[in-house]
C-alpha cells in the first residue's frame, strides 16, 4: 500500500511540473507572436515595410476586403507599398489581440480602429479615413521563428 502512494504520488507530482512547464512554454510563445504582429502593426504605423518581410512565410498568402492579394512580397509589391507613399499618418487605435497556440502553429484575431490621412493637393485639407477593423492570421514556427503565413483583414465605417 505504501508503494503504491509513493508511485501514485510521483506520478501526481510529474504530470504537475509537466503541466507548468507547458503552460510557461506557451506564454513565452504568445509573447513572441505577439511581438510579430505587433512588429507589422509599428511598421504600418511608420509607414514603411522595412523589416517587414522577416515576419512573413515566403509562400504566405494575404486576403484583404474580400480580395487574394498573394504573398506578401506580391502584396507589398502591388497594393500597400504603393499606397503607404500617399499617407501622411496612419495610426492604430482600441487595439486588442486574442493569441491562441497550437504548436507548430497559432491563431491570432486583432481588432482596431485605424485612421488614415492621405496626402492633399496643394492647398486642400488632408483628407481622414477612419475604419474599425479586424485581422486574423495564422502563424507557423518555421526554423525555431513564427512567420505569418496567412492573413486576412477587413474593415468598415467608424459610427
Amino acid at each position: 500500500m505504501r508503494t503504491s502512494k509513493i508511485i501514485l504520488t510521483s506520478i501526481l507530482t510529474i504530470m504537475l511540473v509537466s503541466a507548468n512547464a507547458q503552460e510557461q512554454l506557451i506564454s513565452q510563445e504568445k509573447e513572441a507572436i505577439i511581438k510579430v504582429m505587433k512588429a507589422y502593426k509599428s511598421a504600418l504605423e511608420n509607414k514603411t515595410t522595412e523589416g517587414t518581410f522577416e515576419l512573413f512565410s515566403v509562400d504566405s498568402e494575404v486576403y484583404e476586403q474580400g480580395g487574394i492579394e498573394g504573398t506578401y512580397a506580391n502584396y507589398i509589391e502591388h497594393h500597400l507599398g504603393p499606397e503607404l507613399s500617399h499617407f501622411n499618418r496612419f495610426e492604430f487605435s482600441d487595439y486588442t489581440i486574442q493569441v491562441e497556440v497550437g504548436l507548430p502553429y497559432a491563431f491570432t484575431t486583432e481588432t482596431y480602429t485605424y485612421t488614415i490621412e492621405l496626402q492633399s493637393e496643394k492647398g486642400a485639407s488632408p483628407r481622414i479615413i477612419n475604419r474599425k477593423g479586424v485581422a486574423t492570421s495564422i502563424l507557423k514556427k518555421i526554423d525555431g521563428k513564427w512567420k505569418i503565413i496567412k492573413t486576412h483583414s477587413s474593415s468598415r465605417n467608424t459610427k
